[in-house]
């Protein structure tokens, strides 16, 4: 069986430079794309019409916190900075999740990416606690075979918590060293795939080399990633706290501080890298260190905006990530690629970034981030993980070049979507959700767990 998408006029390929753009039509089979160019339909072919469409791969996501989709503008946290927002938000509310709500809180999170164009995912998921009585990664896992993407799991957690002020915080859910290893090995020998068309991979990854993990402990899990061929992910100088806490204790910022524990490479990518001195992103670049590039989380908590753009100039690796919903109430690509386009050029300048520099970083730079080299671009015998946008709504009309409105005008409309080939998007609508009982679901799930936490608030001693 094969597809051809034809009438392809709008349509950036993840790459830059040469071949940035492409129109004609695009072959389909066994996954992979076959062909592309001024094609006819064969005898049986199924043909897809992007006519009025724009067309590009797959969007990837390289961080995020599922289990937030139920959290989002909690009203104690919608003011708050990180630290504090740490506090009263995930870092209280996490005890509350059972199983139903956990699931359909992974299962919003992604719909939401799918229905904006996201055909791979990585959640980096940190919460492992013996109050749960499921295993929160088999869940994120089968909810993304059901929406049929791609998916990462960064597979979480912490041998020490974080001291908060409030002493109604339940405490951090935290693991022995040892534990934390085993659990992420037996997962990565159930889920983990280390093919170029992985469906399914898992990467290593303590909640912050800084605050979770002993210092003698970030050897151990760098050389336990490397000898299991993981990668290595986590969250790193997300505001100035982080190099506030390296300095002081150690004299040495976040990014060099990490250089000889082994947890800087290829193999190695970080979450959010606000506050980067110009060394430090040098560094990055240097060793190849990959960027997830949070723009709105990041907004939306006042924490900054990280130096993609130069780590881009440098030649490194950037990519972009939603983050978690409880600090990013639109977990949507096409919102998270105005907020870089846009938040770049006001701070910097209409020189710092243009909107194929950003597609590129929400595609082909995500691909080389998680190391997955058939994802990313649209190219012959790279896999078939297509976005096709629908660009009939008004924010869209009367634009001269319409390629790269799913980057500047924040809204991305998902006609039809595939991964490998297979629709998981088709005519506007997931293949693998019912959106009306999905909304159903979140009202309800949501509505109880408010009820949850006024109840064991009111429980608490004054």
């Amino acid at each position: 069986m094969s597809l051809l998408i034809t009438n392809i006029r709008d349509c950036l390929t993840g790459k830059l430079g040469a071949g940035e753009t492409f129109s004609g039509a695009i072959r389909v089979r066994d996954g992979l794309i076959a062909e592309m160019g001024e094609l006819s339909p064969l005898p049986g072919e199924e043909v897809l019409d992007a006519g009025g469409c724009a067309v590009v791969p797959g969007l990837v996501n390289t961080h995020h916190h599922l289990f937030q989709s139920v959290l989002k503008a909690v009203p104690k946290g919608m003011n708050l900075a990180l630290d504090p927002w740490l506090m009263h938000v995930p870092y209280t509310w996490w005890p509350l999740l059972d199983e139903e709500t956990f699931r359909i809180s992974a299962r919003i999170g992604l719909t939401e990416l799918v229905m904006s164009g996201a055909t791979t995912v990585a959640d980096h998921h940190y919460i492992y606690s013996d109050r749960y009585d499921y295993a929160p990664s088999d869940v994120l896992f089968e909810e993304a075979a059901k929406l049929g993407i791609r998916f990462v799991l960064a597979r979480g957690g912490m041998t020490k918590g974080r001291v908060f002020d409030d002493p109604g915080v339940p405490p951090a859910p935290c693991e022995t060293l040892q534990r934390f290893l085993d659990e992420t090995l037996a997962t990565a020998a159930k889920w983990h795939d280390p093919s170029d068309m992985a469906m399914t991979r898992v990467a290593v990854a303590p909640t912050t080399p800084t605050f979770n993990v002993a210092l003698e402990e970030l050897g151990e899990i760098a050389a336990f990633a490397r000898e299991n061929k993981l990668m290595l992910h986590s969250h790193l100088s997300e505001n100035e706290a982080y190099a506030a806490f390296t300095m002081a204790k150690y004299g040495q910022r976040p990014v060099e501080w990490l250089a000889d524990k082994g947890w800087l490479g290829s193999d190695v990518w970080f979450a959010h890298l606000v506050d980067l001195a110009p060394h430090e992103v040098k560094m990055l670049a240097e060793t190849g260190t990959g960027m997830a590039h949070c723009p709105n989380a990041n907004a939306r908590l006042g924490s900054g905006i990280a130096p993609a753009d130069a780590l881009h100039r440098l030649g490194g690796a950037v990519s972009m990530g939603v983050d978690g919903a409880a600090a990013n109430e639109a977990a949507d690509m096409g919102i998270v690629m105005h907020a870089a386009f846009s938040l770049h050029r006001a701070t910097k300048g209409v020189g710092a970034v243009r909107a194929q520099e950003v597609l590129h970083w929400a595609t082909a730079g995500g691909a080389k981030v998680l190391n997955l080299p058939k994802v990313g671009t649209l190219a012959v015998g790279m896999a078939a993980d297509i976005a096709v946008l629908d660009l009939s709504a008004p924010r869209n009309l009367g634009l001269h070049e319409r390629a790269i409105a799913p980057v500047i005008t924040g809204g991305i409309v998902v006609k039809h979507s595939l991964v490998g080939g297979k629709r998981i998007v088709a005519g506007g609508l997931p293949t693998g959700v019912d959106l009306g009982q999905l909304a159903e679901d979140a009202m309800r799930l949501t509505d109880r767990l408010i009820a949850r936490q006024r109840r064991q608030a009111a429980l608490e001693p004054v």
